[in-house]
This record gives structure tokens, sequence and C-alpha cells, in this order.
């Protein structure tokens, strides 16, 4: 049986672990450098916007982030920055930025859990900005929101608090390689099913031009990260899953379960991983986010018309997945898309700042922040 279906039966046959929240008023996220290309050839999302350039809005003396570019499939885009350095030790609070603040580009923040990051190490957060005191790259968010995973400006997997203290290098880069896009894979034990507890983090990760997707503790230090194994489809069409050329995972759920792309296929893939690990293609796009409920789908990025459109995947019982273009007249491009925490909007970037809308696209996206960079939710 597919990926989608067996999620949903195994979906109702047992009680949802339930969802875990945090009612934390502190807000942030980030991204940073990253070489010309991202993890074989996609788009990466420290700086870049769609078919154009960006230069992050008020920034400090220290730490700017500019590029142009051609992103992956699906979306187009620029290449990273280069964040600035130094600020405090990897165990301190970070300073607070004491910029002069441009609060109509950064006050769309404000109270609604939205967080945005230009490739520096100043993350907008509650409508103002905070030093991490490291570049921050491609930050995640954990489901409670009581930790950010994020790629340093060493290239290191990093796990840290909220405000970017405590930070702990949870995978080091041996160099030669280009680490990208972690995040989270978190389920609860459940032992009606003998499923163990599962608190990980998953990126993409490229070495010699081959972009790979890999695994690791989030509580690790220093640890050796792993491949993720990506088995075959179940079912009378059974295909093997491409092994290279995936990058952009994206999470969600209670069940471990996550979505990403491939930039050799333009294909969106869904890894499933309760029972037993299973996966399959599931549309052309690129940039997917899954949905933070279970079965909620995700959203992802499809070049229509000349313009990156935002689609909405919703799987069904029956018949398999619908798809929905949630801006159909869009007059410019819609990337690096992203769910809020309750599932219900979506914040997408544009060459011009931060939109939001709908998920259920019922009204067209609203422009909230003329901050150029990549948008996040956190609990």
């Amino acid at each position: 049986m597919s990926a989608r279906p067996k999620r949903r039966s195994t979906a109702i046959a047992i009680a949802l672990t339930a969802g875990i929240t945090a009612g934390l008023g502190l807000v942030l996220t980030g991204c940073g450098p990253q070489d010309a290309t991202g993890a074989d050839g996609a788009k990466p999302s420290a700086t870049s916007t769609a078919g154009g350039s960006t230069t992050s809005a008020a920034p400090s003396a220290t730490a700017t982030a500019t590029g142009t570019g051609t992103g992956g499939t699906g979306g187009t885009g620029g290449t990273g920055g280069t964040g600035g350095t130094g600020g405090t030790a990897a165990s301190g609070k970070p300073a607070a930025d004491t910029a002069p603040k441009a609060q109509p580009l950064v006050n769309g923040t404000a109270h609604n859990g939205l967080t945005i990051s230009d490739g520096t190490r100043f993350v907008v957060m509650n409508g103002t900005r905070v030093d991490f005191g490291t570049a921050v790259r491609d930050l995640a968010w954990s489901p409670d929101g009581r930790k950010a995973a994020f790629v340093d400006g060493a290239g290191n997997l990093v796990v840290s608090n909220p405000d970017g203290s405590g930070r702990t290098v949870v995978a080091k880069n041996p160099g030669g390689q280009n680490w990208s896009h972690p995040t989270w894979q978190v389920r609860k034990a459940d032992s009606t099913v003998n499923l163990p507890k599962m608190d990980n983090l998953i990126f993409a990760g490229r070495k010699s031009g081959v972009s790979k997707l890999y695994r690791v503790p989030a509580t690790g230090h220093n640890a050796t990260p792993t491949v993720l194994s990506l088995n075959r489809e179940s079912g009378p069409d059974i295909q093997l899953l491409p092994q290279a050329g995936n990058t952009w995972p994206s999470g969600g759920g209670t069940y471990g379960s996550s979505v990403y792309a491939n930039s050799a296929d333009g294909q969106v893939y869904i890894r499933d991983d309760y029972l037993r690990q299973q996966g399959s293609a599931i549309t052309k796009g690129s940039e997917p986010a899954s949905a933070p409920t279970d079965d909620g789908g995700f959203v992802f990025v499809r070049s229509v018309g000349g313009h990156d459109h935002l689609f909405r995947e919703t799987p069904r019982a029956k018949g398999g997945p619908t798809f929905k273009d949630l801006t159909p007249h869009a007059t410019t491009d819609y990337t690096e898309p992203t769910f809020s925490a309750d599932g219900r909007t979506i914040a997408a970037r544009t060459p011009g700042g931060i939109v939001t809308l709908p998920a259920d696209g019922s009204k067209a996206p609203v422009k909230v922040s003329g901050y150029v960079g990549l948008p996040a939710y956190r609990n």
C-alpha cells in the first residue's frame, strides 16, 4: 500500500500522540551563507529571492547578506551571503541588537510567531532583531518551540536555545561538504505497536556534487550523521526511490514523517516512518513544507506561467491527494513557504518581503513585512 493511505489508516487505528506545545513569547528564526548552488543544485534559502538580488534590511555594521542566482526546480533564487562572525561565546547569551530598527520592515513579526532571517547572525523576531553571535542558516524549530536547529557559519549542525544561547554542535562538518535545511523528526513512544521514541534531525548534505539526506540524534554532541534510508514504495507498482539528489526535507505531524524534494526529477516525495519506512513521489514541485498536523498535507512551489506559485497538497482517504494553486493570480514569485504552528496560515517569501495567506487559499496573499529573508513560525 502507498505511503499516504497507510499513514491515514494508522492514524485512525490508534490514538494520535498529543502534539507538544509551549507558550513561549520569544520567537526567532534564521538562515545564512551557502555556496553558489546549495545542496545538489537546490536553491539556498539564506538570502536568495525569487529571481533577483536582495539586501538585508537595516543590516548591522558587522553582518550583511546579499545574493543573486538561479534556484532549484519550481523556484528561483540566489546564493547565500556571508554572515557576520563573532559575538558571545557559544555557551553565553548573545547581546541584543542595538542597531536602529526599521520598524515598518520588522513589525510584521510582532506577537504572531512569524520569524524572519536574512543570512546574517541577526534574527528578526517579535518586531525586533536578536544577535545569535554566529551566522544562522536554515533555522528550524522543534515542535515544542524550545529548541532551534541551524547550520552555523562553519557549516556545522547546531542546536541552541530560542535566544541563540547554549549552542551545542550536534554534528561537526568534516569539511568538503555542504549541509543545509535541517528539520526535526520527533515522535513519542507508542508501546501498543512497539514504537520507540524519536528525537532526530534530518538534513541535506552534499559531497562531491551529490546530495543525500542524513539523520543524527538531536541531542547528540559532535555526533556522526548517517545516510537516511529511503526504501522502495510498496504496492503493485514497486519502484526504487532515488537515493541522490534529495534536498529540502521538512518534517511534521506526530509520526515522524517528512517530505523532501529531488532536484534530478523535480518531484516532491513523502517519507513515512511509522510502522515501517516507505515513501513515494507525490507531485512535481520544490521547496516543500509539511503541515504541523497529521494528514494536513504540505505546501510546495511550482512554476506556472513564468512565476513561482504556491500549491497545497491535501491527502484523501480514497482517490489520491488533491492539489490546489493558492496563488493562481500571481504577479510575483512566491518561494520558501512555511506553515504556522496551528496549520492555518502559510507565510512565503517574495522579492519585496514576506506575505501570509490562509492555508486553504481562501484569500490572496497579504504583505506583512518588507524585511526580505526566510520566513518561519515557532510555537
